[in-house]
């Protein structure tokens, strides 16, 4: 039977603190303009901590390709500084990849957004003919 885990696992925790240095990093110490006004939403580390998927996105839509090429090319800076702040074995190859989740969810709020408008103004249309044939119902009655 296995052995039911406490908290999070090391990858776990090490795929978060690559996370927040990362983020400082892009923030602070990477000087390339191309980069731009970046988030990293999740870290993902490879069992051996070889390489790390580093998931980001964009402000701005029309930056992404821009930025995934900065990104790239700053990937050999961003291991050394990362290596240096983060005592580990063997520092993972960084791997850059935009995250389509928050473009997604964006999505998605917009449609619902949109089915609940057209919901209510069915709502507020019907109501408007339930109260015109309850006033012909009551004056029939009289």
């Amino acid at each position: 039977m296995a052995k039911a885990r406490k908290g999070f696992s090391r990858s776990d925790r090490i795929a978060e603190q690559i996370q927040r240095e990362l983020a400082e990093l892009v923030r602070t110490g990477l000087k390339d303009p191309r980069v731009g006004w970046i988030t990293i939403t999740a870290v993902q580390v490879t069992r051996d901590y070889s390489h790390a998927k580093v998931f980001y996105t964009v402000m701005d839509e029309k930056t992404r390709e821009v930025s995934q090429e900065a990104l790239d090319h700053s990937a050999g800076f961003l291991r050394s500084e990362l290596g240096r702040s983060i005592k580990m074995f063997t520092t993972p190859q960084l791997h850059f990849v935009y995250d389509e989740s928050v473009s997604r969810g964006m999505h998605m709020t917009s449609l619902i957004n949109q089915v609940a408008r057209e919901d209510a103004e069915k709502f507020s249309a019907g109501e408007g003919e339930g109260a015109a044939a309850a006033q012909e119902q009551e004056g029939s009655e009289e």
